[in-house]
């Protein structure tokens, strides 16, 4: 069974930074696409980033891009998260999740990803 434990939430005031860390149980962490999703209250999860298994290939939401930075260290099996320039747009909860091995499913859509985290929240005040 594969867990998923994400950290690094909080309050952060609006131009301020977090980065979030997702730390992944198993030995096969590096053969699989990670990505992070938030959902807000009341609405839908959305995908914010994505990242190939080497890292050489990531992914972002236009609503992120140029903020938000994926980047992942196969040897600690973790995947990161660093969000600049926050907004309080950008307040949610924060899920980490790895998408199946073999999917027929684009990397940017949530049924791509068969394990979830418990998620963190990031709240940015204005």
């Amino acid at each position: 069974q594969v867990q998923l434990v994400e950290s690094g939430g909080g309050l952060v005031q609006a131009g301020g930074s977090l980065r979030l860390s997702c730390t992944a149980s198993g030995r096969t962490f590096s053969s699989y696409v990670m990505g992070w999703f938030r959902q807000a209250p009341g609405k839908e999860r959305e995908f914010v980033a994505a990242i190939s298994w080497s890292g050489d290939n990531t992914y972002y939401a236009d609503s992120v891009k140029g903020r938000f930075t994926i980047a992942r260290d196969n040897a600690k099996n973790t995947v990161y998260l660093q969000m600049n320039s926050l907004k309080p747009e950008d307040t949610a909860l924060y899920y980490c999740a790895r998408a199946g091995l073999i999917t027929r499913y684009h990397h940017t859509s949530s049924a791509a990803y068969d394990y979830w985290g418990q998620g963190t929240q990031v709240t940015v005040s204005s």
